[in-house]
């Protein structure tokens, strides 16, 4: 049984774990199911925006499956570790721009998996935490160094160290997630999210991604060669003159990303 289910519609690619009884935990085949879903997004032409979520409303994911993990020996666990850590890390090199739908709890590496996402948009009822720390283990992909970027030092100590969950209006006020939405408006609220984002140039939404996340790990000067060569790689594009060219004929663009 497929336990990561792919859906296109037009432009958008919705990416879901479907283990709704196991709250969209994570075992090492779950892992293996979504690193193949990225490889085939990574190379994509007809795809703008990824989203990813969970199956039901009860769980975003809600990490590693614990009772496979219960099972693994040590080097099992390290090889699961590991996988997760790449899996993320695959979803944070992707150059379209990916939206976490958080639909309901968000633990651990659930959590981590969402804050490898571009956006976060999440539903009134959910919670999230990284909270390793009380199965005595810590956040092995990412969680520490994304968290702490995300919302600060103190902040992420404060929830990693205490293993504590928070409701999506903390989240919120932390800066955590974009946007707390009725649970009902979490489709829509992403899809207005997905559009703005699909109206404008491909290649220059994807260029402007790049250079804000490798910009963002150095300094001043580096970012701003970053951005110079983000810029350069979009001058020659056709996108680029037909924006112009809809500019003129006081039109709306009809991008290609081409």
């Amino acid at each position: 049984m497929t336990k990561v289910k792919f859906k296109k519609d037009g432009l958008l690619a919705t990416v879901s774990i479907d283990r709704e009884e196991r709250l969209n935990s994570m075992d090492y085949e779950t892992l293996i199911e979504l690193e193949k879903v990225i490889e085939k997004l990574k190379f994509s032409k007809d795809i703008r925006v990824v989203v990813f979520t969970g199956a039901g409303e009860k769980a975003f994911s809600a990490g590693a499956d614990l009772k496979e993990r219960k099972n693994l020996n040590d080097q099992q666990v390290r090889r699961n570790v590991q996988k997760t850590r790449e899996v993320i890390n695959h979803i944070e090199l992707l150059p379209l721009p990916t939206i976490a739908a958080i639909n309901g709890f968000a633990l651990g590496g659930g959590l981590e998996l969402a804050l490898v996402c571009d956006f976060r948009i999440a539903a009134d009822h959910a919670q999230m935490g990284l909270t390793e720390v009380s199965w005595g283990i810590v956040p092995g992909a990412g969680g520490t160094q994304r968290l702490a970027r995300l919302i600060g030092v103190s902040k992420a100590k404060e929830l990693i160290l205490t293993a504590r969950k928070i409701d999506s209006e903390t989240a919120y006020s932390w800066g955590m997630i974009n946007k707390r939405v009725n649970k009902n408006e979490l489709q829509s609220q992403v899809n207005l999210l997905v559009n703005e984002i699909t109206s404008n140039a491909p290649l220059a939404v994807n260029q402007a991604k790049i250079a804000i996340q490798q910009g963002s790990d150095t300094d001043l000067h580096t970012g701003l060669a970053i951005e110079s060569k983000a810029y350069e790689a979009i001058i020659q594009t056709e996108d680029r003159i037909e924006a112009l060219n809809a500019f003129q004929d006081k039109r709306p663009p009809q991008f290609q990303g081409k």
